[in-house]
């Protein structure tokens, strides 16, 4: 039996979030009148209480802030996947954003991670160094 991943129900604030996530895309939030950038999704800036907001496309990269391996998560169907890595990270354009980590390897602090989606979810793994990239891809 696969695990099951649950998508929150869209609303029309959030529906361009998850349409853009579906396509393989993550969008945050940046602030019209002081420029920074933020995430997880608002209708104003976290940072000067602007309404003036807007998405943007993310370009993909950041970098591992902190982890826990889940061993044990009584809730359905986190339960299915135990074990599972949450993790906070640091997106490249500055916002910190909660995700889960995939794919081998250790994690370890500051590494370099990119996005990946998974039914329509954005989650990180290890990034592939641009001439890795290049190999696998036949370039």
């Amino acid at each position: 039996m696969s695990a099951r991943y649950d998508l929150p129900e869209a609303d029309a604030f959030t529906r361009a979030y998850w349409d853009a996530a579906a396509e393989g895309r993550l969008l945050i939030r940046r602030c019209g009148a002081c420029a920074r950038a933020h995430h997880y999704p608002r209708e104003f800036c976290p940072y000067c209480w602007s309404e003036d907001v807007t998405w943007e496309d993310a370009g993909g990269r950041a970098t591992l802030y902190t982890w826990s391996v889940v061993h044990r998560n009584d809730l359905p169907p986190f339960g299915e996947r135990t074990p599972y890595v949450a993790a906070v990270v640091d997106l490249a354009e500055g916002p910190r954003m909660s995700t889960e980590l995939v794919g081998d390897g250790e994690p370890r602090a500051g590494m370099e991670l990119e996005v990946t989606f998974r039914e329509g979810v954005p989650v990180f793994r290890a990034a592939v160094a641009r001439s890795e990239r290049r190999v696998a891809d036949g370039r």
